[in-house]
């Protein structure tokens, strides 16, 4: 039989060597071929859907017709490797290192602090290398637009972008474009600020890009390339086969032989089917190595291209068409160009096809609805014959088809040039403003009579309103033959409504949003078209100077940053580190792909994989588990459930038990049921997708907080806190006002999700733990409780962490939990690595909220009463929901002295994931709703908000509602230096006057403060303890409890330990955190881990420097190393370990007050934002952020906390939206349908002030804790939305408050604006259909 003839070689380059694959597998991913067969682990595994860009690698290619090399970046995770036949591949190891000379892209992202867990950045520096490779001297679009596709969870993106701007050709790209901190071609480093430095350098700091040092193009490509016979290759693997023909003949040939088979070109459909839904094809046709589907060809008529050509080459062939055509000829050319350059990253634009985009059909294709409204058509070919048919309302025939058959392919596809009096235009609405399918999208055209402004023809297509492109063909007829006139189109609207219908349960939701936005996309298009006929001559109108607004783009251009702290102490020693801006420990190691995670770690002998099967039920009694598929399946070796756990089956977090394996019965979807471990991931993956859970299902099921209430279901306790007499301060109030707030979850989205190897020793039941955690101390004893083995037999090891925010703690403690499990009963390494799909579903997010509220106060301003309640959506089990609560209820005040509160908060168990620790910890739900109820009632007065805010805030030392003394000046210094460093006063009157001049763009400008209390209220997890070693070198070893996770403890507790030592920081190692070296860990969170560990560090560090002094005295001009080496001779110590007991801090809930915080870390920020009122987009223009930080250990990291937070709390309150069906399936399982801020998301103008002359006697070396509190200034980017859609209301003759719940995605910005649009569409009825997804909390 065919499919047992071997497979032909593979031959490809990687960093220049040569590989040979004899049995290259279809399925094998380039991203899977390095990292486990060439053990290249730079490139990371992220997303598997080419949706974050960890993978990011260069590929490089040969033409031989036109004898150029071209370089390109693509998702090495969706790359199959047997479409790499004589291609060159470049990896991040491939272009530098620390052991042999760095690249100039890879030092220049780790000295701009561009890097903080590390995970993301080779993909970022691929990508930027890729872009360099092509063009040595970038503008500054081009920077950002190649960053385009790479996603990073910690750093704001801001640091990256000023490392990359270094590269500019632009004499004054960093004036113009970015920030002030970069000196890109000048002389040297601009001048230190008064109070602090620039952070950027200048070039001559930095290596000099050298492209005659690259790696060259394989010779021997080349004359394969030239020479070699082209044959037809086939790869056979265990179940595809993969056929790669050479001429279109024996394409055509083998499509006729398996008409049901797919062809693939770039992969970036077909791989995420065969990934993400299980889909398999028996035959798989590649078209690559046909050069027919690739072919170009210039008419006058227009131009016709071949199916297989990319994304970017497409681009690239219309830009030069453009170019050379007349004007009037270009329109459809343009228009196409408008939506590509919007169309994913550049990493997906360079592989998918134009042919594969057509064929796939997809219902928001973003280039269908403009190809069929620019009278395009399409080739298509078989064995039968060829035949060319228009690409218009006939071609799509429903989701995901087409007319065409079986044994077709599609060959070209041709692009007329529009003719004279013919207008295209293409819109789109996405959730994110770049690399993010579209929302809607449109392409329209309209031809008129020559001379006149009547139409002719018109095309209205759609796409995101339908199961496939739509278009309006009622409405188009209502405008033929009419001239193009505000009631021409006034008749087209009303007709639109009425065609294009979606019904309530309509997938994908926004039912009201997505038909509004057909009209303003019309709108849109009929007040283009009106400037056009001006621009003409054809007619005298114009658009009215208030609308213009509705055709011009939001501002883009990113503005010169800021960022200033305070200088070291005078007399500080040039050798102390302290207070300077060191580099990151790891960055370097993280930019040249050398850092070590967990699934880096080599496969060791017999390692296993291990896959976890989960529930299909949200509340279902488990009658039968069905294993003899799965262990009857290549490479599988056994199926665990709870029966098999020797220990207790049972964690517990806040007292209350919780399954580690499902026992009998399941409360969500997600809920881990058991394990499957075999050779391999894909065997292990294929093997848990065959195990069958029969369900018998259990009545009322929970989904919501309202339902929680309803039904009395809770996690006790509940929590309430009270001062003074609320009721009576409403009954004496001038004003009482209700409102409440809905707040959504968030996902963590760590880049590296959850991993773990778990190997054990053979020997007196040693296990050791190689895990990704933020708490080693809680994975060792809930390993060792499973297992029932004693502590000691455990030990946990750290290296690094890719990004945790909170998520990293209990989930993690049961998966590693389940793996030891595994590994216990084989007696062979197990590794268990979570898709970031399984890890969205198991894992747990933010707390979902519902706020409410009743607030008294007076004409003044003054707020007397307050009554807040709030409800938390905890998911199945309790986790760490009652301490979110108790902390909501903690900060309930924000920086707000009123007299008269009252607080209520309710952890709701529902079915679903539970929800965990993020950072913030609740505080980001509590201090948004009593911002929005601080809000509300300056609307109620007329008020700008942040006079309100002002009057009653905290002035003199007081109380908080806890009884906890504090002394708030410096949140008033930062406050007043927000003010004033934003410029507020005089930016408000610039809104107003650009509000009151703009119909469809509103601004809005806003002021928000936070007082942040630092520590953990349960005193005991304040504790840290170190072990520091000195070896006869010198060398210094140091162990702590804290774990890096991109936070940089490592880098500040080097930095603590060069000063206490007195050594230089090239002397001090970290190497690992490790329950061995360190016990009884309390977890890297809460802000707190520098205070703790470093004082811990301190300590043991002073006591060797103490033990040294008598060498030092007898030997003063000695050196560290002969004092070491005599201290040993002299049989001193040189290990020490060191403790630091922690503040007792404490709350008692009882009596309603304590002090559970050690200090507040207190901040302000003023953000700024241009709102489009007819589709919601909006752009933060800029944003100010004032911090009180103490004495920063190390400005550089703090500031990169700081933006990374906000940035973070940018997305929760204005993106990210987790949605779940109406049976509690969680459907936003990855980056294609979640989406977290990416670099278009970037303030264009984000300066960041650290405050000057604090002090902070409560923690080491006078510094805070930095890491979550600045999180929620994110928020002023909600308020300044909020503002921005008030504006928009007034207008629509709307006043008073109103409802905007959070995130202010696009689709509740608009609906909230209520355009004219907005209000012509019918609200449906809903009581009886059944929504897309469940209106969380």
């Amino acid at each position: 039989m065919a499919e047992q003839q071997r497979s032909d070689a593979l031959k490809f380059y990687v960093n220049g060597k040569k590989v040979t694959v004899s049995d290259a597998d279809p399925e094998t991913t380039l991203l899977g071929f390095l990292r486990q067969s060439l053990r290249l682990t730079g490139s990371k595994y992220g997303c598997g859907g080419g949706g974050c860009g960890a993978c990011t690698v260069m590929l490089s290619r040969y033409d031989p017709q036109t004898k150029r090399i071209h370089h390109f970046c693509v998702n090495a995770c969706l790359m199959p490797v047997c479409q790499l036949h004589g291609a060159a591949v470049t990896t991040v190891e491939g272009i530098g290192s620390t052991k042999t000379r760095l690249h100039p892209v890879q030092e220049r992202i780790a000295k701009a602090h561009g890097s903080q867990c590390g995970f993301c950045t080779p993909g970022m520096v691929m990508s930027m290398y890729t872009l360099l490779r092509n063009k040595p001297q970038p503008t500054m679009e081009e920077i950002r637009e190649t960053l385009g596709g790479n996603l990073c969870r910690c750093t704001g993106y801001r640091p990256i972008i000023d490392g990359y701007r270094t590269f500019c050709e632009s004499e004054n790209c960093c004036q113009v474009n970015g920030s002030a901190g970069c000196s890109a071609n000048g002389d040297g480093p601009l001048e230190p600020a008064e109070n602090g430095q620039t952070e950027t350098s200048g070039k001559e700091e930095f290596l000099p890009l050298d492209p005659t040092q690259e790696l060259i193009f394989p010779p021997e490509l080349i004359r394969m390339a030239e020479s070699e016979e082209r044959t037809t290759q086939t790869f056979r693997g265990e179940r595809m086969t993969w056929i790669s023909p050479v001429s279109l003949d024996e394409l055509l040939q083998l499509k006729s032989q398996h008409p049901q088979a797919p062809i693939v070109m770039g992969n970036t459909n077909l791989g995420l089917d065969i990934k993400f839904k299980g889909v398999v094809h028996p035959i798989i046709i590649s078209g690559f190595r046909v050069r027919e589907l690739f072919e170009v060809t210039e008419k006058p008529e227009g131009v016709c291209i071949g199916a297989g050509s990319s994304l970017a080459t497409v681009r690239s062939v219309l830009e030069k068409c453009v170019c050379s055509l007349p004007a009037e000829h270009t329109q459809t050319l343009a228009a196409l160009l408008e939506q590509l350059s919007r169309v994913a990253g550049e990493q997906i634009r360079n592989v998918a096809t134009l042919g594969g985009n057509i064929a796939s059909a997809y219902p928001n294709s973003d280039l269908n609805p403009v190809l069929a409204a620019g009278r395009c058509s399409v080739v298509l070919l078989s064995r039968e014959g060829k035949r060319e048919v228009p690409l218009d309302k006939d071609f799509f025939v429903g989701f995901g088809k087409t007319i065409l058959k079986p044994d077709e392919i599609v060959l070209s596809v041709f692009i007329p040039v529009s003719r004279k009096g013919e207008v295209v235009r293409a819109f789109r609405h996405a959730p994110r403003k770049e690399n993010a399918l579209a929302t809607v999208n449109a392409g329209l055209r309209v031809w008129f009579e020559e001379g006149s402004n009547v139409v002719k023809e018109m095309s209205v297509y759609y796409g995101g309103v339908g199961p496939c492109t739509v278009s309006a063909e009622r409405t188009v007829q209502q405008v033929i033959g009419r001239p193009w006139t505000e009631a021409t189109l006034s008749d087209a609207y009303r007709a639109l409504v009425d065609e294009v219908t979606l019904g309530a349960s309509a997938p994908g939701g926004k039912v009201m949003f997505r038909r509004s936005l057909t009209l303003s996309l019309l709108f849109r298009f009929y007040l283009h078209v009106l400037q056009h006929l001006k621009d003409t001559n054809v007619s005298e109108g114009e658009i009215p100077s208030e609308q213009l607004s509705a055709v011009e783009h939001l501002p883009n251009i990113i503005q010169p940053s800021y960022h200033e702290f305070q200088d070291v102490l005078s007399g500080q020693s040039e050798q102390d580190p302290v207070g300077r801006a060191v580099q990151h420990q790891a960055a370097l190691s993280h930019a040249t792909g050398e850092a070590v995670y967990c699934d880096d770690f080599p496969r060791t002998q017999g390692e296993l994989f291990l896959s976890v099967v989960t529930s299909a039920r949200a509340h279902a009694k488990i009658t039968h588990i069905d294993v003899s598929r799965a262990l009857s399946m290549p490479g599988v070796v056994d199926v665990f459930t709870a029966d098999d756990i020797p220990g207790k089956k049972f964690r517990f977090f806040t007292g209350i038990a919780e399954e580690i394996l499902a026992l009998g019965e399941v409360t969500c979807v997600g809920q881990m049921v058991c394990a499957v471990v075999a050779d391999t991931k894909p065997h292990a993956k294929l093997a848990s997708a065959a195990v069958k859970v029969h369900y018998e299902d259990l009545p009322d099921r929970i989904f919501t907080v309202e339902e929680a209430v309803e039904k009395r279901s809770f996690f006790l306790p509940q929590r309430e806190i009270q001062r003074g007499d609320v009721t009576k301060a409403f009954q004496e109030a001038d004003h009482v006002y209700e409102g409440e707030i809905r707040l959504g979850g968030q996902e963590h989205f760590y880049m590296e999700t959850q991993s773990m190897l778990v190997i054990p020793l053979g020997e007196e039941k040693e296990m050791k733990v190689y895990v990704s955690t933020q708490h080693p101390a809680m994975v060792q004893e809930a390993v060792a409780e499973t297992l029932g083995i004693p502590s000691n037999r455990v030990s946990c090891h750290v290296k690094r962490i890719g990004g945790a925010f909170g998520g990293k703690v209990t989930k993690t403690s049961i998966l590693a939990s389940i793996t030891a499990l595994a590994a216990w009963r084989t007696e062979r390494p197990v590794r268990c690595v979570l898709d970031r799909g399984e890890d969205m579903l198991i894992t747990g997010a933010r707390h979902p909220v519902l706020g409410k509220y009743k607030v008294g106060f007076m004409s003044d301003g003054r707020i007397t009463a307050a009554d807040v309640r709030y409800y938390a959506n905890a998911g199945h089990t309790p986790d760490e929901s009652v301490l979110v609560i108790e902390k909501i209820l903690l900060h309930i005040d924000n920086a707000y002295n009123i007299p008269n509160l009252r607080g209520q908060s309710a952890a709701c168990k529902t079915n679903l994931p539970s929800n965990t620790a993020f950072r913030g910890f609740g505080v980001p739900q509590t201090l948004m709703v009593i911002e929005n109820m601080v809000n509300d009632v300056a609307v109620v007065l007329g008020r700008p908000a942040e006079e309100i805010r002002e009057k009653n805030m905290y002035k003199e030392t007081s109380l908080t509602h806890y009884k906890m003394e504090f002394d708030p000046e410096n949140l008033l210094r930062c406050w007043e230096e927000c003010k004033e460093r934003s410029e507020l006063d005089r930016r408000r009157l610039d809104v107003a006057r650009f509000n009151q001049q703009n119909r469809w763009k509103k601004r809005g400008i806003a002021l928000i403060p936070v007082k942040y209390g630092i520590g953990f209220a349960e005193g005991f997890l304040n504790q840290a303890a170190a072990l520091v070693h000195i070896y006869k070198d010198g060398s210094v070893l140091v162990s702590h409890g804290g774990t890096e996770m991109g936070q940089g403890i490592h880098t500040k507790v080097q930095q603590v330990a060069s000063r206490e030592l007195d050594v230089p920081l090239s002397m001090i190692h970290i190497s690992e955190t490790s329950t061995s070296s360190v016990p009884n860990t309390c977890p890297s969170a809460a802000s707190f881990g520098t205070d703790a560990n470093g004082m811990a560090v301190k300590d043991a560090c002073q006591t060797l420097y103490k033990r040294l002094e008598p060498i030092r005295k007898q030997d003063p001009n000695g050196t560290w190393r002969s004092w070491v080496a005599k201290a040993f001779l002299e049989r001193i110590s040189l290990s020490a370990t060191g403790f630091y007991r922690g503040h007792d801090l404490y709350m008692d809930w009882v009596k309603q007050e304590g002090r559970p915080y050690a200090y507040f870390t207190y901040a302000a920020c003023c953000s700024e934002v241009e709102l489009d009122c007819l589709t919601g987009e909006y752009r933060t223009v800029r944003t100010d952020l004032v911090a009180d930080i103490g004495r920063s250990i190390n400005p550089s990291i703090d500031i990169g906390q700081i933006e990374g937070a906000f940035m973070q709390g940018l997305g929760l309150y204005t993106m990210e939206e987790l949605k779940f069906s109406p049976s509690g399936v969680l459907y936003t399982r990855g980056p294609g349908q979640y989406k977290i801020p990416a670099v278009c998301d970037v303030p264009l103008q984000f300066n960041v002030y650290l405050l000057s002359g604090s002090h902070n006697p409560h923690a080491i070396y006078s510094s805070k804790g930095v890491g979550e509190p600045t999180l929620f200034l994110g928020s002023s980017v909600f308020f300044a939305l909020k503002e921005a859609v008030a504006a928009a209301r007034s207008d629509a003759g709307l006043s008073g408050p109103f409802t905007l719940h959070s995130p202010a995605t696009p689709e509740r910005a608009c609906v909230a604006c209520s355009t004219r649009f907005t209000q012509m569409i019918p609200q449906e009825e809903t009581e009886t259909a059944q929504p897309w997804a469940l209106e969380l909390p």
